[in-house]
C-alpha cells in the first residue's frame, strides 16, 4: 500500500472513530444511568468517560493531519448516542450490556487497524496512542464480557450477532478483567488522560 493510501486510510477510520466516539459517549451516558448495581454503573460511567477522552485524542490527530469530522456523521451519531440512551431505561439490563461489549470489540479493531496505517506512515506517536486507545477499548469489551457471561440470554443472541465468547472477545493469553477494576485502592485513570478521574 502507499503512503497516500495509508493516508487515506487512517483518515477515514479516524473520522468514523471521531463520531463513533460521540455515540459512544452520549450511549453510555444513558447506559449507566439506568444499570442499578453500584460497580457496574460506576464502571460503565468510567467507561462514558475514557470515551470522551478517545474523541479528544482523536480529533487532535484529525487536525494535525488537516482533516475534520463529517457533520452529517456527527448529526448521525449524536441522534444515535441519545437515543441508545434512552432506549437502556426500557429494554432491559442484557441488551445494552451485550451489544456495548460488541462494540467494544469493533473499536478493539478499528483502532488496531489506525495503528498500524499509523506505523506505516512513522507516526509513531499516533501509532502508540492508538495502541494505549485499542488496549482501553479491549478491557472494556472484557467487562461487558464478563458481565453477560452465563447470562440465560447469550447462547441465544451469540450465534446471531457473533459475540459472547472468551475466544470471540479475549487475546489469546489475556484473562478476564473484574467487574471493578481500579477501584478499590486508587481513582481510575485513562492511559491518555494525564489525571485521575
Amino acid at each position: 500500500m502507499t503512503e497516500p493510501s495509508h493516508l487515506h486510510q487512517l483518515i477515514a477510520i479516524l473520522r468514523a472513530a471521531y463520531s463513533g466516539e460521540l455515540a459512544a459517549g452520549y450511549a453510555y451516558r444513558g447506559h449507566w444511568k439506568s444499570v442499578s448495581n453500584q460497580i457496574e454503573r460506576e464502571r460503565i460511567r468510567q467507561i462514558e468517560n475514557d470515551e470522551w477522552i478517545h474523541r479528544a485524542r482523536v480529533g487532535e490527530m484529525l487536525d494535525a493531519l488537516g482533516s475534520r469530522p463529517s457533520l452529517v456523521r456527527e448529526v448521525r451519531m449524536w441522534l444515535t448516542g441519545r437515543t441508545i440512551g434512552a432506549l437502556c431505561h426500557v429494554i432491559g439490563w442484557f441488551l445494552p450490556m451485550y451489544f456495548a461489549g460488541r462494540l467494544e470489540g469493533s473499536n478493539v479493531q478499528e483502532y488496531e487497524e489506525a495503528a498500524l496505517h499509523a506505523g506505516a506512515l512513522e507516526l509513531k506517536q499516533f501509532e502508540g496512542e492508538l495502541r494505549i486507545m485499542r488496549s482501553v477499548e479491549r478491557e472494556h469489551e472484557l467487562f461487558f464480557l464478563n458481565a453477560v457471561t452465563g447470562h440465560r440470554l447469550l447462547p441465544l443472541v451469540q450465534p446471531i450477532f457473533k459475540w459472547g465468547t472468551p475466544n470471540g472477545a479475549a487475546e489469546p493469553g489475556s484473562t478476564p478483567v473484574s467487574l471493578e477494576p481500579g477501584m478499590k485502592d486508587e481513582p481510575y485513570k485513562h492511559p491518555l488522560s494525564g489525571e485521575g478521574d
